[in-house]
């Protein structure tokens, strides 16, 4: 529809200020959903507090999930299972307490030279050096004894897919992968195995099916539900904060969670398909009404739709600050892809990411692949359909040592990043205990 000829700015103005007093929510609608929310008779809560309930109070799972999270619990459960990871989780220790990483001044230093000592980085707006997907623990430690041959810097965030009972069943894998996160001080993310690829829509199945999935990637009935049961036993037993989250209804249920009491978190993946900022203010709405009183919400990450343009991403910033999320929420933000499976290639965000990265707090810039340019030369391109293969079929077909390539790509893929940030004068967030140390 076409404005009404002849109109003034002025009075499309009265009109704009006029249609938005129409919006305000009044607060009976908001004491609607109260009384939905405290409804004893309420099966959709009550049937979420019950799963909750099999596991304590908020106080007492919050309790058993610290403990389960020390540094010292992981490295007593390795010795105790005979890992031989452990070893590698203590070299990495010794690594960093002996300085063996490049600091951040001494890697400005060597890109920019005798320059880097009078240039002012814009540390407010610092970028978080994001990888995934991080499958295997001996994955982290040859990308970080590169980095140390190799003066690199090791990502701050890491994003983990791979199946959580594979992980925990494998030599201590789930374990000694969280210790080692905590020892580089980096955040990481894991991938509960109740998805849209676990079966949970029976009436789907491979490319045959793919036109179902348009309707979402799948955690009907009972999903949600099991999905929480699944977090509640990785976060009690082994402090796993941090959790992917594909579904409406899964975001909602971390809503909930975070508003009993219980210290959850996730990031929203970038298969929600958030790709425009009414998508965006949408889930923002619903942080913002289960947000605590303090502000936090468990919501700390939001993985764009790789369709995204820069301008939205600064509209949403823009409400967000507004909501009190500038520094809960993080962008996610993918800067390069898998070279198979998920987008049409080449896909290279970098010089976007640097143009945003100025005025925009509180990005991820996400690694998911290395640069085309590197990808098209590789015997096997990496390819996200290789994140949900068995690890035992994996090293059937001989081809472990070529994922292993795929993600050492994406390391190179970082620290390109890193260094197009630091020659623009921009900042980032390396491992905080490996690189931003005196």
């Amino acid at each position: 529809m076409t404005a009404t000829p002849g109109a003034t700015p002025e009075s499309r103005g009265d009109r704009v200020g006029t249609l938005r007093a129409r919006l305000r929510i009044p607060e009976e609608r908001l004491k609607a959903v109260n009384d939905v929310l405290l409804d004893p008779e309420s099966r959709v809560i009550n049937e979420l507090l019950a799963v909750v309930a099999k596991y304590g109070t908020p106080e007492e799972i919050n309790a058993k999930a610290a403990e389960a999270g020390r540094l010292e619990s992981l490295m007593a459960r390795l010795k105790e299972q005979d890992s031989p990871y452990l070893d590698d989780v203590k070299w990495l220790i010794a690594e960093r307490d002996a300085g063996a990483f490049v600091t951040v001044d001494e890697y400005r230093r060597e890109v920019l030279g005798p320059k880097a000592e009078t240039m002012s980085f814009k540390n407010d707006f610092a970028v978080t050096l994001e990888i995934s997907a991080a499958q295997y623990f001996p994955w982290l430690i040859a990308e970080a004894r590169q980095a140390i041959d190799r003066r690199e810097l090791m990502p701050g965030r890491f994003i983990r897919v791979r199946k959580m009972k594979e992980s925990e069943a494998d030599d201590g894998d789930l374990l000694a992968f969280a210790a080692a996160m905590q020892v580089m001080g980096a955040s990481y993310v894991e991938t509960l195995d109740t998805k849209g690829t676990d079966g949970s829509n029976v009436h789907l199945g491979g490319p045959a099916t793919i036109t179902g999935y348009f309707g979402g990637v799948g955690q009907p009935n009972r999903h949600p539900l099991k999905w929480l049961d699944e977090f509640l036993y990785y976060y009690t037993n082994y402090g796993v904060r941090q959790v992917l989250n594909i579904n409406p209804g899964t975001v909602l249920v971390g809503y909930l969670l975070h508003k009993l009491g219980i210290d959850n978190e996730f990031k929203i993946s970038v298969f929600m398909g958030n790709d425009n900022p009414y998508a965006a203010f949408w889930t923002l709405i619903g942080a913002k009404l289960f947000s605590r009183d303090d502000g936090r919400s468990p919501l700390i990450g939001f993985n764009w739709s790789n369709s995204v343009n820069n301008e939205t991403i600064e509209i949403t910033a823009e409400f967000r600050r507004a909501l009190g999320f500038e520094d809960v929420v993080r962008f996610e933000h993918h800067i390069v892809e898998t070279w198979k499976s998920i987008v049409i290639q080449p896909y290279n965000r970098r010089a976007e990411l640097v143009e945003l990265a100025a005025h925009v707090k509180n990005i991820s810039a996400k690694h998911e692949g290395g640069d085309p340019e590197v990808e098209r030369t590789r015997e096997h391109p990496s390819d996200i359909l290789d994140y949900f293969r068995d690890k035992s079929e994996i090293v059937a077909s001989g081809e472990m040592d070529l994922l292993l390539r795929n993600y050492l790509d994406k390391h190179d893929a970082v620290n390109r990043t890193a260094r197009a940030l630091t020659e623009r004068g921009l900042s980032f967030v390396a491992a905080p205990k490996l690189h931003h140390r005196a």
